[in-house]
């Protein structure tokens, strides 16, 4: 669960992180028997355990094809992120990775931790992609072809211009979008999605990453990942690691708000998208990530901790975010409360604050237009930092019974 001190200063976070612990002890129950397929989920939740607990609502073949992709594609990715393989070999392998899914025995060892072991145990990866039905594999094939050549383009090219970028995260993550909306398709429960609006699904959860991600990806070693585009960064620094540097605190807040203005432009994009979606377990697959998205985007606007540390949503509101989403109207709630909560952020004096606000006042606009309900418990309580210490006292005896309640499910068991 969340960290105590959270806890106590956020006390309403205590029954989604609730729900949300039982979620995972639930999920992890699920894996299934066949040495592949536990392999696969077990991996799932190794790599990526929200998206392990979103997956699992999903109607079974469909979670099946989903896992897999994921999977792939994950692997894929270690390839491309792992700075100790040559450009000679990394190159080829990813061009040609689309073809490895097929081969049983194919593995390839790089990457870290439980990275490494999806790699070098890839097998049981390969095994479950051959038991998909064959319009599922031909969708995984497509876009795994499609999003190696990117990489491998990217390999061999900095991410000089805008554009650039927006070609880079299609690669990466929008194409992920296109083959999602393909899966659903082939499901037989949504209709095919416009590919633009697809690609701009990717687009806002890779530009979020990239943007929180930056210190990590600068200090990578043996060689920096440099994935912010040189036309915005360059108009702040001389170089983008210095951007990471005190003496420049200034001018990277103002770089970091140009990257979440920029990618702000696609918010509204996937506020369409997932308003055409029918299925509700889809739905709250496709909706859980966006809403964090919007999310990581208001915490890490204007905020130097970019630069200095990890930003991210803490647990508890994860937690309510997962435990909320279940209709649109839900979805334009979070949008419009984490808008509000980026645009109290943003200074006047930034150079740019009025494009900025015209981006925010956008969404806003489509969530209110989308009959927003006045009266709804929002994601961000303008008194959630209470330190009543009757609601302390409440959150102790809380945690007291539940301690009580599983130490003797314990010795009963």
């Amino acid at each position: 669960m969340g960290s105590l001190g959270a806890i106590v200063r956020h006390p309403d976070d205590v029954y989604p992180l609730l729900k949300l612990k039982m979620a995972a002890r639930h999920a992890e129950k699920q894996i299934p028997e066949e040495p592949h397929w536990a392999f696969c989920y077990t991996m799932l939740l190794k790599v990526s355990r929200s998206f392990a607990l979103v997956i699992q609502q999903l109607d079974p073949q469909l979670r099946n094809a989903v896992c897999i992709f994921y999977l792939v594609l994950r692997a894929l990715d270690t390839v491309e992120d792992d700075t100790g393989i040559a450009t000679d070999v990394k190159v080829p392998i990813l061009i040609a990775f689309h073809r490895h899914i097929y081969d049983r025995v194919w593995h390839f060892s790089c990457g870290t931790k439980e990275y490494k072991v999806l790699m070098d145990q890839f097998h049981h990866v390969s095994t479950a992609f051959l038991e998909l039905e064959k319009n599922y594999q031909a969708a995984i094939e497509n876009i795994t072809k499609r999003m190696g050549a990117g990489m491998a383009k990217f390999i061999c090219n900095e991410v000089e211009t805008v554009d650039d970028y927006d070609e880079y995260c299609h690669y990466v993550a929008g194409l992920v979008g296109l083959g999602l909306s393909k899966l659903f398709h082939a499901s037989g429960k949504e209709d095919l999605a416009p590919d633009h609006l697809s690609n701009s699904m990717g687009l806002f959860l890779q530009k979020t990453n990239i943007i929180r991600d930056y210190l990590e990806d600068i200090n990578e070693i043996p060689k920096s990942r440099m994935f912010w585009p040189r036309q915005i960064w360059s108009k702040y620094v001389n170089k983008l690691e210095d951007l990471k540097y005190e003496e420049n605190s200034v001018k990277a807040v103002q770089c970091l708000n140009d990257m979440v203005t920029n990618a702000l432009l696609h918010a509204e994009d996937c506020l369409k998208y997932m308003s055409a979606l029918r299925d509700m377990s889809i739905f709250r697959f496709c909706a859980i990530p966006q809403i964090m998205a919007i999310g990581t985007l208001a915490l890490c606007y204007n905020n130097i901790e970019v630069f200095r540390g990890v930003v991210k949503m803490r647990r508890g509101l994860t937690a309510k975010v997962i435990d909320r989403t279940k209709t649109m109207a839900d979805v334009y709630g979070a949008f419009f409360d984490f808008s509000c909560m980026l645009k109290s952020k943003v200074d006047k004096n930034d150079p740019n604050a009025t494009k900025t606000l015209s981006r925010l006042e956008a969404i806003q606009k489509t969530c209110r237009e989308s009959g927003l309900p006045s009266k709804r418990k929002p994601y961000i309580l303008r008194n959630e930092s209470t330190n009543s210490s009757t609601m302390v006292l409440i959150l102790v005896i809380i945690l007291s019974i539940i301690f009580a309640y599983l130490s003797a499910k314990r010795q009963d068991n």
